[in-house]
């Protein structure tokens, strides 16, 4: 998420859209009790200057959650990540922090010595920026040193991460709701304090639609912002992902254009399944035997399609057939029993002389088949992969070991914060 909002936040600090009010002097600070602890977490104090910087500093980068309590909340989480590092005898060298604070400024297309002077301009100082960068690097190290071995992903979850993008509908079309709050110059600052208020306040879409009617100014103010079902090849193509991330029945974050700040309630998605989602390829065993006794013998026997290999061994090997084949491929009648059945399950079929038993071993959508395991390299001559092509398995197994990741990571942080001695002043 960090990473996400940091390009737009640096965009709009670089076109002086991203300042905050002007900076304290540090007798002002002292005065106002700024450098008094706040709260202790295992007897590292958290300052209110600290505090004080911290939320100056996420709304440069117009993140969320930039309010005194969940400011104050993050930064005890910083020293409780920074407690378990150290406790790990992980420290992070110079050439890490110098690389750490390179590529966050980086990514506004900035070097250190910029990005600092412009926070300075709104009163950040760089030890604020410094710790949020050596905070994050030391929680990865940590987590990359304790957790990374720990976490496996297992090809039966990337089987069936695929399966469900597979069988999930493409959006095509999308019902939106709008609400557009004019940004004058000089007016940034409270047109986004407004638009994150919605976004807080707005349950549903009845909540978004009174807002819309209150603050958006566009004719569709009158019908709370309602919008037509919109193809969504007609929409602008940065605002596609962000609309494919979200959920029905929920609001975007705040979105700043020139001269004003959007948001969007989506209604509804309609979509259709992508070119063969629907063709099927089936791994299943036939066993030709002489009676229907003898085939609820081997039924009973056997559990799955390996038990039943290895209970019908003494069979002749011609009358034991396992293959798989597209639903197109396998004998109509076969293809009839077989589409009642679920994984490992058996039919029986009589054909007045010889009986056959099926099993089914698995059900899979034929597009996973054709599905690359990994990234192939490709030059500059070689055609783009279709739109609607499946991700390789290697991507989806990262994302499923990212995703595993993070979870232990908050775990462990959950753990931290209930063991930790947290007390005030």
């Amino acid at each position: 998420m960090r990473r996400i909002l940091l390009g737009a936040a640096l965009a709009a600090i670089l076109a002086g859209t991203g300042t905050v009010p002007g900076p304290f002097t540090h007798q002002a600070q002292a005065q106002s009790g700024l450098f008094q602890p706040v709260v202790y977490v295992n007897d590292s104090a958290v300052t209110g200057y600290e505090i004080e910087q911290r939320a100056r500093f996420m709304q440069i980068l117009r993140a969320p959650n930039n309010d005194r309590a969940s400011v104050e909340k993050a930064l005890i989480d910083d020293r409780l990540r920074s407690f378990a590092a150290k406790q790990a005898g992980i420290a992070a060298t110079d050439e890490q922090i110098t690389a750490g604070l390179e590529e966050f400024a980086s990514r506004g297309g900035m070097g250190v010595d910029q990005f600092v002077q412009l926070l300075g301009q709104s009163g950040v100082d760089r030890q604020t920026f410094e710790d949020f960068v050596v905070s994050g690097l030391l929680w990865r190290e940590f987590v990359r040193a304790r957790m990374v071995g720990q976490v496996t992903v297992s090809d039966a979850e990337v089987e069936q991460a695929m399966k469900n993008i597979i069988e999930t509908p493409e959006i095509t079309h999308v019902s939106l709701s709008e609400l557009i709050i004019p940004a004058p110059p000089g007016e940034e600052g409270k047109a986004m304090a407004l638009a994150e208020r919605i976004v807080s306040q707005t349950g549903s879409e009845a909540d978004f639609a009174a807002f819309a009617r209150q603050y958006s100014a566009t004719p569709s103010a009158q019908q709370g912002g309602r919008l037509p079902m919109t193809p969504l090849a007609n929409l602008p193509p940065s605002l596609r992902p962000i609309l494919l991330q979200m959920q029905a029945g929920t609001i975007s974050q705040p979105l700043q254009v020139e001269g004003a700040v959007v948001l969007f309630f989506l209604r509804e998605t309609r979509g259709t399944q992508r070119p063969g989602a629907t063709e099927q390829v089936l791994d299943y065993i036939r066993v030709r035997l002489a009676t229907a006794q003898e085939a609820a013998n081997f039924a009973a026997r056997a559990r799955t399609c390996d038990e039943l290999e290895a209970a019908t061994g003494q069979v002749p090997a011609e009358q034991v057939t396992r293959q798989t084949l597209s639903q197109g491929q396998i004998p109509q009648g076969e293809a009839i029993r077989l589409a009642t059945l679920d994984d490992n399950e058996t039919a029986v079929v009589n054909y007045g002389g010889t009986v056959d038993l099926l099993m089914l071993c698995k059900r899979s959508p034929a597009l996973l088949a054709n599905a690359p395991e990994a990234p192939v390299a490709t030059g500059p001559d070689d055609p783009a992969r279709p739109a609607n092509a499946l991700p390789v398995r290697d991507d989806i197994r990262d994302q499923i070991f990212n995703r595993k990741i993070a979870a232990a990571a908050d775990n462990y942080l959950a753990e931290l914060r209930a063991n930790a001695i947290i007390r005030r002043p």
